[in-house]
C-alpha cells in the first residue's frame, strides 16, 4: 500500500512541478545588443553555426528556433533560474509582476468544454455593461469558442488586449434562448496579490499572499490598517504556495514587523554590486505579534521574509520546509521585445544563510527535488531532514537555524499522508469537489445570493447529508469508487472542502479561507502559537 500510495503522491505533484513558475527577486532592465552578420561571416560562432546549416542543410529549418534552442542550451548550463524569456511570454510575466493587466475583468471557468463566467472584476468592463456569474461565453468576435476544446491559455489570449480595445463576445445566459451580444471595451484590470485578510478571531488578523508584485506592499498596508483598527494584536501571514516576486515588496513587508537597523536580507555578487536592506523607522506592526505559514512551495521574496523574521526571533515560523531559491536575477532586455533572466547575486538571510538548494545537476533532477522530499518521508517528517553543522546559524538570541536549502519552520506540521485519506485525495486531485460544487452553485446560484451574504455563508451554509451523498454519487458516476469506512474518516474534511468551494464560486475568497482554514491543520496551530510571544522553539 505504500508503494501505491507514493505514486499518488508523484502524480499529484509532477504537474505541479513542471509548471512551477518562479518568478524573480529584482527587476532591472539593460538593453544587449546581438551580434550582426557580415558577408555570411560573424564572431559569433552560435550564429555562423545557424548561418551555415540554413543555407546549406538538407531540410528546410527554422533558423529563429534553433537560435532559441541554442540560448536554452547555454544557460541550462548556468543554473535553474537563468532563463531566456520570448516577447510573448514576458508581457504575461511582466503582468503578474506589475499587478494588473490589460482585459475584460472575469475570472473564468471551462465546464464540459464551455467558458464560463465565475465572477466579474467589481467595477471592470465586463460588470458595467451587464455580464454575470453563471453566463456562457460562446462567440468571441464571432468566432465559436464553446465544445471546440479551447485551452484556457487561448481563452485568455482572445480576451485580454489593450486598454481602449473592444471585442464582441457572445453570452447565452440562463433562461435566455438567444445569444446575448456584448461589446465590451478593454481596461487595465487590477490583480490582487492579497488575496484576503479577515479576523480570524477576536485579536488575531490573517492575511493571504499569493505573489510579491509592485502593488504588495500597499495592499498589504491597506489590509493591515484595517485589521488594526478591527482590534488586531497578533497576525497570521500565510506564504504557503507563494512561489516569490519582486524583492523590494519582500523587504517593504517585513520593515513593518522591525524596530530600526535591523537587517533583512543583503545580496552578493561577482559583478552585481554587494546590497543590504534595513529596516527603517517606519513599521506601523512592530508590537503586533507574528506567525508565518510556509511550505514546499514557498520561494524566493517568500523565503526572505521567512528568514527575516526568524533570523531575528520576531516571529514563529510554522509549516514545512521551503523550496530553497536564494539566487538573484536581473532581467536584460533584447531588441526583439524578449529579454534574458540571468543570475547575478545569491540573496543571504541576516544570520547569513544563503538558504538556495544545490543545482549541480539536471533541470530536471532540481525541480524533482520534491518528488524526492516526498519519497523520502520529509513532508511527513522532520527527523528526515539533515543538515551539517558547516550550514548552522544563529539568530539574533543565539536559537540554531540552517542554511544550504530553504527555510525548516520552527514548527513543523506534516502534510498528512494516511491511507483512510486516499478517497478523499482522488476527489479532491480528480477536481471532483470543485466540479460540484461548480455544478451546485451554477444551478442555484439566484436563490444563494438571495439567502446569503459572503459572512452569513460562512456561519450559517450548512453541507447536509443529502448533498454529501450528491456527491458521493457525483463522485461514482466520474470513476471514482467509493469506500465507506474511508468517506466516513473523512467526511467532515470533505463537507468543509465543498463548502469551501461553494462559498468562493459566489462570493470569492472572503467566502472560501474562513471555511477551508477552520480544517486546516497549520493554521490551526498559528492561531495557538501567535499568542505566545516572544516565541521560543525550545
Amino acid at each position: 500500500m505504500e508503494e501505491q500510495s507514493s505514486k499518488n503522491y508523484n502524480y499529484v505533484y509532477q504537474p505541479l512541478i513542471y509548471s512551477f513558475i518562479l518568478l524573480s527577486g529584482i527587476l532591472i532592465g539593460t538593453f544587449l545588443i546581438p551580434a550582426k552578420y557580415k558577408n555570411g561571416e560573424s564572431s559569433d560562432k552560435i550564429g555562423s553555426i545557424i548561418s551555415l546549416i540554413k543555407e546549406n542543410y538538407v531540410d528546410t529549418v527554422n533558423s529563429d528556433q534553433m537560435l532559441v534552442n541554442s540560448i536554452n542550451g547555454m544557460l541550462q548550463n548556468l543554473d535553474p533560474h537563468s532563463v531566456y524569456i520570448s516577447a510573448e511570454d514576458l508581457i504575461a510575466t511582466n503582468d503578474q509582476l506589475d499587478g494588473d493587466f490589460e482585459g475584460i475583468g472575469i475570472q473564468f471557468n471551462t465546464q464540459s468544454d464551455t467558458v464560463v463566467v465565475v465572477n466579474t472584476v467589481p467595477k471592470g468592463p465586463s460588470e458595467k455593461i451587464g455580464i454575470i456569474a453563471g453566463d456562457r461565453i460562446v462567440t468571441v468576435d464571432g468566432k465559436n469558442i464553446a465544445g471546440v476544446k479551447i485551452s484556457n491559455n487561448d481563452v485568455m489570449k482572445s480576451l485580454k488586449g489593450k486598454k481602449g480595445t473592444k471585442v464582441n463576445v457572445g453570452i447565452k445566459r440562463s433562461g435566455i434562448k438567444e445569444l446575448k451580444q456584448f461589446i465590451i471595451q478593454r481596461d487595465v484590470i487590477p490583480t490582487n496579490s492579497v488575496d484576503i485578510s479577515y479576523m480570524a478571531d477576536k485579536t488575531t488578523g490573517y492575511i493571504k499572499i499569493t505573489q510579491f508584485t509592485s502593488t504588495t506592499a500597499d495592499e498589504f498596508d491597506v489590509a493591515s490598517k484595517k485589521l488594526l483598527s478591527e482590534g488586531m494584536k497578533e497576525m497570521i501571514i500565510d506564504l504557503r504556495g507563494n512561489p516569490g516576486g519582486l524583492l523590494d515588496a519582500a523587504v517593504q513587508i517585513v520593515d513593518e514587523f522591525l524596530p530600526k537597523g535591523k537587517m533583512i536580507v543583503y545580496t552578493k555578487g561577482r559583478k552585481f554590486k554587494n546590497q543590504e536592506y534595513k529596516s527603517t523607522s517606519e513599521g506601523r506592526l512592530e508590537d503586533v505579534k507574528i506567525a508565518v505559514l510556509i511550505d514546499e512551495w514557498a520561494a524566493s521574496a517568500s523565503e526572505i521574509v521567512a528568514g527575516a523574521i526568524q533570523d531575528n526571533d520576531r516571529g514563529v515560523i510554522i509549516g514545512r520546509r521551503s523550496f530553497g531559491k536564494g539566487l538573484v536575477q536581473n532581467q536584460f532586455q533584447l531588441k526583439d521585445g524578449s529579454a534574458l533572466r540571468l543570475t547575478v547575486a545569491r540573496y543571504y538571510t541576516p544570520s547569513g544563510r544563503c538558504i538556495q538548494k544545490p543545482y549541480q545537476g539536471s533541470i530536471e533532477d532540481y525541480y524533482e527535488d520534491l518528488l524526492t522530499r516526498i519519497e523520502h518521508g520529509e513532508l511527513e517528517h522532520p527527523d528526515s531532514i539533515h543538515f551539517t553543522d558547516s550550514l548552522k546559524f544563529k539568530t539574533t538570541t543565539g536559537r540554531i537555524v540552517y542554511g544550504g536549502g530553504g527555510i525548516m519552520p520552527d514548527v513543523f506540521i506534516p502534510l498528512g499522508k494516511n491511507e483512510n485519506n486516499s478517497w478523499f485525495n482522488a476527489l479532491f486531485n480528480m477536481g471532483l469537489i470543485n466540479q460540484f460544487a461548480f455544478k451546485y452553485v451554477d444551478d442555484n446560484r439566484k436563490r444563494l445570493k438571495s439567502l446569503y451574504t459572503e459572512s452569513s455563508f460562512v456561519s450559517k451554509f450548512v453541507i447536509d447529508d443529502d448533498m454529501f451523498k450528491d456527491l458521493i454519487a457525483f463522485a461514482e458516476k466520474s470513476g471514482l469508487k467509493s469506500d465507506n469506512s474511508k468517506i466516513a474518516f473523512t467526511k467532515e474534511k470533505t463537507k468543509a472542502w465543498l463548502k469551501s468551494f461553494i462559498g468562493r464560486n459566489i462570493f470569492g475568497d472572503q467566502a472560501f479561507y474562513p471555511v477551508w482554514l477552520r480544517e486546516d491543520e497549520t493554521f490551526k496551530k498559528a492561531l495557538e502559537l501567535v499568542k505566545k510571544q516572544p516565541f521560543t522553539s525550545k
